[in-house]
């Protein structure tokens, strides 16, 4: 899942980096605590019992499926134990303090997308390899090269991914005399995301009072950007963001959906977006797997059955969002959390997570249990999300990543709600958002 920040986030979690990372889904968010490297007193005991400590940024699903719980069962000298952070750009800075200090580290540490490549690049040797104790081919194979470095040691193993989708409400889309069939909205916005805004503008015309067609450019800048395999990096590790095609045409339709006010303004994850989704005014999101149980949780049930999911705009499949779980050597407890986070990350509880939380596997042999290939949606009008996503999964590009990929997002997604929010114009947004990120990077 995960999310958290402006930007884009992690699947479930995501998010949650950016509008982001993130993320989902991303969304209740947990966090880092003291680890085992720091020898506190209940890492383990004279008669053997342990307790692995578990660092996270967000909601992860393994509590809400009862897996730390099963886990004890199937080990009783084992207890595993997880904490809370509540925004993950504050965990990750904390998780970065304690890697070059050596002390205070969890047992096992979640690392989202958005970090995934600068870890790779400057930490992979505080980092145990699990390529040697899991089988990272089961992972759709892009999931497998992020967390790869380049002595071929493998520093994370693949959670969730954030295969893209379209939720939307039925009842303002019939309101709004447009079609309300998933099938019939998917042909509508086929063409692309040009086409999403196409059918914005049809709604903006019989819109019921106080709704917006989206939530926020933003999250549509992000869904747009996550479709391409070159965003802000090349391959050689250069930033190109300011020269990416999929950041021009993302940022253009962004700026083109504010200055039509067909969004509400609101960027994810902040106080006023779950309001709106409580209040029932918004009539479509761009809709990363994650995402789904961050509107289930904000819109309650009295819009069970009203929202439904479609594919995504356009013929090119995307990833928003993905986490990953990682084992710092550092550890008192390498082994049990090692074979910890092999049990968490195989199908059977990528798929038991999935039906808990919604968050979808990025290890394929889950896509074929029933709890994964036949799932439906109830609060999404039965929605068969493990076809759409698992189509979806099956043909996501090899995205490029860098080691500034939640900076860059972060601060391009603050100038899209400065346009929407406060008319900022395009091009005076985008100066200060390239302004803000060559500082950063560099």
């Amino acid at each position: 899942m995960r999310i958290t920040g402006t930007g884009g986030g992690r699947g479930r979690r995501a998010a949650a980096l950016t509008t982001t990372v993130l993320a989902a889904s991303a969304l209740l968010l947990t966090g880092c605590g003291s680890g085992s490297g720091s020898g506190d007193s209940d890492a383990s005991s004279s008669d053997g019992k342990i307790t692995l400590k578990v660092a996270d940024y967000g909601q992860f699903g393994y509590r809400e499926a009862g897996l730390f719980a099963k886990y004890h069962q199937l080990h009783p000298n084992i207890t595993v134990k997880e904490e809370v952070t509540a925004n993950e750009q504050d965990y990750y800075t904390k998780l970065l303090q304690q890697l070059n200090t050596g002390s205070g580290l969890a047992d096992v540490t979640g690392l989202e997308v958005g970090r995934i490549k600068e870890a790779v690049d400057t930490q992979a040797g505080k980092f145990a390899d699990l390529s040697k104790s899991i089988n990272v081919g089961d992972w759709v194979p892009w999931k497998e090269k992020q967390a790869t470095a380049k002595d071929g040691t493998v520093i994370g193993a693949g959670t969730d991914i954030g295969p893209m989708s379209l939720c939307y409400r039925k009842d303002l889309f019939e309101k709004a005399g447009l079609p309300t069939d998933r099938e019939a909205v998917a042909k509508a916005v086929a063409g692309g995301w040009e086409d999403y805004l196409k059918l914005g503008e049809q709604y903006k015309k019989k819109a019921p009072s106080g709704t917006y067609f989206m939530d926020s450019a933003s999250a549509m800048y992000n869904a747009v950007v996550s479709s391409d395999s070159k965003q802000y990096y090349d391959a050689e590790g250069k930033p190109v963001y300011k020269d990416s095609s999929a950041v021009k045409q993302g940022w253009d339709l962004a700026a083109e959906a504010a200055a039509k006010k067909l969004s509400h303004g609101l960027p994810q994850f902040t106080d006023p977006w779950t309001a709106a989704l409580r209040k029932g005014t918004v009539a479509t999101v761009a809709c990363p797997a994650w995402m789904a149980g961050q509107i289930s949780t904000n819109s309650g049930a009295a819009y069970k059955g009203k929202w439904d999911i479609s594919r995504a705009p356009g013929s090119t499949a995307a990833n928003w969002g993905g986490s990953f779980l990682t084992v710092p050597k550092s550890g008192n407890h390498v082994k049990e959390a090692t074979d910890l986070v092999k049990w968490l990350t195989a199908p059977e509880q990528q798929a038991a997570v999935f039906k808990a939380i919604g968050v979808f596997p990025s290890n394929q042999k889950a896509y074929l249990l029933a709890d994964v290939k036949d799932a439906k949606l109830p609060y999404f009008n039965n929605a068969p999300i493990g076809q759409i996503y698992a189509e979806e999964a099956k043909t996501i590009p090899e995205a490029v990543l860098g080691p500034k990929d939640g900076v860059i997002k972060d601060s391009i997604s603050t100038q899209i709600n400065n346009m929407e929010q406060r008319g900022t114009k395009p091009a005076d947004a985008w100066k200060a958002a390239t302004e803000t990120i060559d500082k950063a990077i560099g």
